[in-house]
């Protein structure tokens, strides 16, 4: 009886209606998404957008797709304008013949697709720290990179790192 009578009071006052904030109906319970049993089951995929645009291609993105068993990431430059096509077409040619057909893809839903999203931070730190500043980066033979050119190689070092959440490298996990 108590509780109806604070609700009532509530809905009566004015002041509080102003102040409250609808966050709409619950819609039901959480449930936790279903964890792989093998590499490249479940894939997050989010694009990377914001980055200088390189080369003849023009490239200005980056196409970030994680496997969630292993936690390995494929990077691959892309443009934030293309189409669906475009990004089929990408993933068809660079990434099936890697990975296989791709039977859960996450996209689109950013409450279930932090995988993607953190791995995107990550792949910003690592341009950053490699390209420091500048667009270019000379190793120590004097060959130039930029952050498209650099990408096979933060992939591998991501790969062949140990992932916080496995403790093991996500090469291994993902070709054993």
């Amino acid at each position: 009886m108590w509780q109806n009578d604070v609700a009532e009071y509530c809905k009566a006052c004015d002041r509080w209606q102003k102040e409250i904030k609808s966050t709409g109906e619950r819609l039901g319970n959480m449930i936790n998404i279903q964890e792989p049993s093998i590499p490249w089951e479940i894939v997050h995929m989010d694009w990377g957008t914001g980055l200088p645009p390189w080369g003849d291609m023009g490239y200005n993105a980056c196409l970030v797709l994680v496997d969630r068993f292993s936690k390995a990431p494929i990077f691959l430059p892309c443009h934030k304008d293309d189409k669906s096509m475009d990004t089929a077409l990408l993933i068809w040619n660079r990434v099936i013949s890697w990975t296989g057909i791709l039977t859960n893809l996450i996209t689109y839903h950013p409450q279930t697709n932090g995988l993607a999203e953190r791995m995107i931070q990550a792949l910003e730190e690592m341009v950053r720290g490699f390209c420091a500043y500048s667009l270019e980066f000379k190793d120590c033979d004097g060959f130039t990179h930029d952050w498209c050119t650099l990408l096979p190689e933060l992939e591998l070092a991501y790969k062949t790192s140990i992932h916080v959440s496995t403790n093991q490298n996500p090469a291994i996990l993902e070709k054993g």
